[in-house]
C-alpha cells in the first residue's frame, strides 16, 4: 500500500440480479438454468471476502499488512473467484472431459457480464470474460495475481489489489486513510475506523472454528472491561465448544458446523435467511487459513487452543475442498447449499478454488 492518498470511484450501483427473492408460484418468464428460484433470499453482503480477508490481516492501528506475508495476495484472487461465483456471474463449464479433470485444473466460463457494484470485482470479470481461450480455476488465480512467468500473460494480472481493498473499506466507513513516515519515504496507511466490522468478521471465525465467543479479548476498543469481552456483546455461540473455554479444554474439532448468527450486526443483518451464509463463513476460513491470517484473532489464545483452531480450519477445506464435498465427514452439513441446479454451480466453483488453495505451496 504504497499509492498516494486518493479515493477510488465509487463502483456501479449492485445490479438487481445479485438479489434473489421467493416469488412463489409467481412466473418468472426471464429465469435461466442457471438461476433458479431459491428458497431464501440470496443478497450480496456489506463485505465481500476479499476484504474480510483483508480485515484479518490488517494491523488495527498501524493500518497495514506484514511485510513478510507472501501468499496474501494469491489467496485474495480466489476470494474474487468465489465472490463471483457466489454471485452467479462464473461457473465450471462443462465437456466430454470435466469429470476426468482434476477440480483446480476445471476450466471457468462467464455466465453473466451484469456489474456487481464492487470495481476489482468487475474488473476480473472483465479479464475472464476476454480471454481467448478457456482456462482452469488454478490458471486463473495464477494469472490474476501474476504469479507467472509468461510475460505476454502479463495483462491479465490485477494490480494494487490490497490498497484497492483498504481504499473501498475507507468508502464503507471501517478504515481511514492516514500518512506515515517509514525511514526514507512516507506510505499510505489503513488503520481501522470501525471495529465493528472486524469484530463482525472474528466472530464469524470464532464460530466457525468451534471457539466460544467470550474467547476474545478487547484489543481495539474499550467497550469492554478485562471482565467484558468486547466481542460479547454479539451474542454468545451455543453448542458449538463442548464446554471449552479458549484454554484448549474443548473437543473442537468434531463439533457440528452450525450458523450462529451475529447478535446486533451492523453489517450481516438478517445473515440466518442468507443463501450460502453458513458456506460463506467456511470460505472466509478456508481463505485465512490459506492467507496466514487466521491466527491473527488467535494470538492471544494458548498454543494447544490455537493449533486445534488450524486443524479444524485445514479439515474444513479437505471437506469443502473437493466436489462432491466429503460428505462422511462429522463437518459436512446438508446446511450448505439447497440442492438445486445453479447452488451446485456455485458450490463446484467455490471447492475447486479452497482445492487450489490446499495445494498453495506447491505453487507459489
Amino acid at each position: 500500500m504504497s499509492e498516494g492518498l486518493s479515493r477510488r470511484r465509487i463502483g456501479t450501483p449492485r445490479s438487481e440480479a445479485d438479489d434473489f427473492t421467493d416469488t412463489g408460484n409467481a412466473p418468472t418468464p426471464s429465469r435461466t438454468p442457471h438461476t433458479p428460484e431459491p428458497s431464501k433470499i440470496e443478497k450480496a453482503p456489506l463485505l465481500t471476502l476479499m476484504e474480510e480477508t483483508l480485515l484479518l490481516g490488517l494491523k488495527d492501528q498501524e493500518g497495514y499488512l506484514s511485510f513478510w506475508n507472501d501468499s496474501l495476495s494469491y489467496v485474495l484472487r480466489g476470494c474474487m473467484l468465489m465472490e463471483l461465483a457466489f454471485r452467479r456471474r462464473i461457473r465450471i463449464g462443462k465437456d466430454a472431459f470435466t469429470g476426468m479433470t482434476s477440480l483446480g485444473d476445471r476450466h471457468l466460463e462467464v455466465i453473466s457480464t451484469n456489474p456487481t457494484g464492487e470495481v476489482l470485482l468487475d474488473e476480473a470479470l472483465r479479464v475472464i470474460k476476454g480471454s481467448d481461450t478457456p482456462r482452469a480455476v488454478s490458471a486463473w488465480m495464477d494469472l490474476l495475481s501474476g504469479e507467472t512467468w509468461n510475460i505476454a500473460k502479463a495483462g491479465y494480472q490485477l494490480k494494487q489489489v490490497r490498497e484497492r481493498l483498504a481504499k473501498g473499506l475507507v468508502d464503507k466507513g471501517v478504515l481511514r486513510t492516514e500518512k506515515r513516515n517509514f525511514l526514507f519515504f512516507d506510505m499510505a496507511t489503513h488503520p481501522v475506523q470501525d471495529p465493528r466490522a472486524k469484530d463482525e468478521v472474528i466472530v464469524r471465525v470464532l464460530d466457525t472454528l468451534s471457539l466460544p465467543r467470550s474467547a476474545a479479548i478487547p484489543t481495539r476498543s474499550q467497550r469492554g472491561s478485562p471482565s467484558q469481552p468486547a466481542l460479547a456483546h454479539y451474542g454468545t455461540a451455543q453448542g458449538l465448544t463442548n464446554g471449552s473455554n479458549g484454554s484448549g479444554s474443548g473437543s473442537g474439532n468434531s463439533s457440528r458446523l452450525k450458523l450462529q448468527p451475529v447478535a446486533n450486526s451492523r453489517f450481516y443483518k438478517n445473515e440466518e435467511n442468507h443463501k450460502f451464509a453458513l458456506f460463506r463463513r467456511v470460505c472466509l476460513v478456508a481463505a485465512a487459513c490459506a492467507g496466514s491470517v487466521i491466527e491473527n484473532p488467535l494470538v492471544h489464545m494458548d498454543m494447544e487452543t490455537r493449533d486445534q483452531a488450524v486443524a479444524r480450519a485445514e479439515e474444513l477445506m479437505d471437506v469443502y475442498g473437493r466436489w462432491p464435498f466429503k460428505k462422511e465427514s462429522p463437518l459436512y452439513t446438508a446446511d450448505i447449499g439447497a440442492g438445486e441446479a445453479g447452488d451446485l454451480m456455485v458450490e463446484e466453483v467455490v471447492a475447486a478454488v479452497i482445492c487450489v488453495l490446499r495445494k498453495m505451496d506447491k505453487l507459489i
